[in-house]
């Protein structure tokens, strides 16, 4: 994968401002490969990806970030220079279900996800045999005996000593306490099997199910305080009918599970996905 610089902004759209970003990367020889734009009129804010080549460059990566800070201060911007040869640290969290955890270390495995796996940590001993096959470090939390606080102060003591940057949590099924939603704010995807906000909490397809819908879905977003209420990354839909059972709507469902945490994992690695209140801009 050749090695290029990751541009992210968002800020209170201006006049000259986009002028300003691209005179400051012409003027030191940067070659932008892949450019994103947009402005949400309701809050005028405004968004900004630009992936650039670093083969042309001028300066290294902390002179460029030394630089552009004036820019940056001048429109008050959110911003961050990202080097994507430097492979984020991802955790994964599971439960008893492994359809969503095998697809992930699928396409981590193929190279469809540039990042590292320190970790897998799970609440189901099983789970186990999948990180064994990748010779990934393995960590069972036993809920039952250590009961829920003692259990989470051992997942995030993991995390920290793992140094990770994202933990995932495929299709693990157990609610995180408030004080590590907000540690890792911003740092955490889950993925709900349903289309949200429709059929919150437990049970969704059972949900869906009683209320005959026509689609089903899965929901990827970032993990808040407030039960599947976070910013939404991504989302997956089928078609399903009225001769389909619930059980049905289960087995048709993973594939929508597996493809939208997939992508909205795959667009926070690529640094695509820019939270903005209690939504998301997604430049996938």
């Amino acid at each position: 994968m050749e090695q290029t610089l990751r541009l992210v902004i968002d800020c209170p759209d201006q006049v000259g401002l986009v002028a300003s970003v691209s005179q400051f990367l012409a003027q030191h020889n940067a070659t932008i490969v892949e450019a994103s734009h947009h402005t949400d009129l309701q809050t005028g804010r405004f968004f900004m990806r630009h992936e650039i080549c670093t083969n042309s460059l001028t300066m290294d990566i902390e002179q460029i970030r030394l630089a552009f800070t004036q820019i940056a201060d001048k429109y008050s911007m959110n911003w961050k220079l990202v080097d994507s040869s430097k492979k984020p640290r991802m955790a994964l969290l599971a439960s008893h279900e492994s359809h969503c955890l095998m697809d992930l270390l699928h396409r981590w495995h193929s190279k469809e996800l540039n990042c590292e796996i320190p970790c897998i940590i799970a609440n189901h001993p099983q789970m186990k045999q999948f990180a064994d096959w990748h010779s990934i470090p393995f960590h069972w939390i036993d809920f039952k005996t250590l009961g829920k606080e003692a259990a989470f102060a051992q997942i995030s003591q993991l995390l920290k000593q793992y140094n990770i940057d994202l933990t995932v949590l495929a299709r693990f099924m157990q609610i995180l306490p408030d004080s590590l939603c907000k540690e890792l704010a911003g740092r955490a995807i889950n993925i709900h099997h349903s289309f949200l906000p429709s059929f919150a909490g437990a049970k969704p397809y059972q949900q869906a199910y009683d209320r005959g819908v026509k689609l089903i879905g899965a929901t990827c977003h970032y993990v808040t305080s407030d039960l599947d209420e976070g910013p939404i990354i991504e989302q997956e839909v089928m078609r399903i009918s009225h001769s389909d059972s619930a059980q049905d709507m289960v087995r048709k469902g993973k594939n929508c599970e597996k493809t939208a945490l997939a992508n909205g994992v795959r667009y926070h690695l690529e640094d695509r996905v820019i939270i903005h209140r209690s939504k998301t801009v997604v430049f996938a």
